[in-house]
């Protein structure tokens, strides 16, 4: 029973860091955004919604300035403050931002914000049974080698949900005769937008996929779409 101790402590520490994570990111949520009224953004989210065969797609602006969108695990999407800045500023256009839009709302029917959650906390609990295990057998390094592991790990899963909500996105807005040339466009504007500097580091090390690539896998879907229609 005592060799298993780590894992138990991990188990349980995943199952308290994925309920911890889920209210305070709740509570950070509630506390930092409202709800996005915006007469050229809402013709946009109604043919979203149009597509989608519901009443209405409610957005809401998260109060911070890095650009970026983000699903939260109780299916709201968010759009953050500096995002819909570029958005006022004529940066970013209003079938851009629906593209956004729409790659949440497939994080959101796909899965991918409640399972985020529980793979965060399970990547942690990986992390920390691994670093207890290791450093018996690999003092000093036992810790590094662990957050290595679980590192590529947590970057290979969140790449491929970036292709699944991709494809879902292509959809929704091909559907709602929004197109795909603005989510292409936008992820070509992505890296200067966020001032992000892709080539610091490893493809396989991102979050998200290269741009190049997730441009190639839409054009794949376009030309597939294509042949069956």
């Amino acid at each position: 029973m005592i060799r298993f101790t780590p894992i138990l402590l991990a188990i349980l520490y995943a199952v308290v860091m994925y309920r911890f994570s889920v209210w305070r990111t709740r509570r950070e949520l509630d506390a930092r955004s409202t709800e996005l009224a915006d007469p050229r953004l809402k013709q946009m989210t109604d043919r979203l919604a149009n597509a989608l065969d519901v009443p209405r797609i409610r957005v809401h602006i998260y109060e911070i300035d890095p650009v970026n969108g983000l699903a939260a695990p109780d299916g709201r999407i968010f759009i953050t403050r500096g995002f819909y800045r570029k958005f006022q500023n004529g940066e970013v256009s209003a079938e851009e931002l629906a593209s956004v839009i729409a790659h949440e709302l497939g994080h959101v029917a796909l899965g991918h914000t409640r399972r985020r959650m529980i793979d965060f906390s399970g990547q942690n609990a990986l992390r920390t049974a691994m670093a207890m295990i290791l450093s018996k057998f690999l003092p000093g390094i036992g810790i590094w080698i662990a957050n290595g592991l679980t590192t590529l790990l947590a970057a290979r899963l969140s790449r491929g949900d970036e292709y699944e909500a991709d494809a879902y996105a292509a959809a929704l807005l091909t559907k709602a005769q929004i197109g795909t040339e603005a989510q292409k466009s936008l992820f070509r504007k992505l890296e200067a937008l966020t001032e992000a500097r892709a080539g610091a580091v490893p493809a396989w090390l991102m979050s998200h996929p290269k741009t190049e690539e997730r441009i190639t896998a839409i054009e794949k879907l376009e030309a597939k779409w294509a042949i069956e229609g």
